[in-house]
């Protein structure tokens, strides 16, 4: 992420989540939920399960990296009930963070492919350009994890 430079977030950015599942469904480059360690644990702990037994039924890994399962007749994440997270206060940080993810955190892609699915965008609290970027640093510091533990 880089300083000292004015960013289009800089006054903050209006968001709510609606709950309307848009953001736990396939989009392509957007597909996978990764999965560091420390997000198959806490998963894990919340249902009640081994760490090891969480990413044996729920996880595949691809190009080394741990990700939970997708299907091809079913195009959203397979913890989402309804149109609800069925596993909340245990998602995944790439779950937690969005939409201030570091990829999409230029006017261009907010505008063009954010706006477009997400119906939270401009809605709700104003968030700061302080919490977003802790979000963007959180989310950059989960890949960083995924990129050192690429096959734990």
């Amino acid at each position: 992420m880089q300083k000292n430079r004015s960013d289009w977030w800089d006054k903050g950015i209006r968001f709510e989540c609606q709950g309307s599942g848009n953001c736990c469904l396939s989009r392509g480059e957007y597909g996978f939920v990764f999965l560091t360690r420390n997000d198959r644990k806490l998963m894990a702990d919340h249902l009640g399960l081994r760490i090891r037994e969480f990413t044996r039924t729920y996880c595949e890994k691809t190009k080394g990296f741990y990700h939970l399962k997708e299907s091809k007749q079913r195009p959203e994440c397979l913890f989402l009930e309804g149109k609800k997270c069925g596993i909340y206060s245990a998602r995944p940080t790439q779950c937690r963070t969005w939409p201030f993810w570091p990829e999409v955190m230029n006017a261009k892609t907010w505008n063009k492919e954010v706006k477009s699915f997400c119906p939270g965008v401009g809605k709700g609290r104003l968030w700061t350009k302080d919490e977003i970027e802790k979000n963007m640093r959180q989310q950059e510091s989960s890949e960083k994890a995924l990129l050192r533990g690429r096959t734990n």
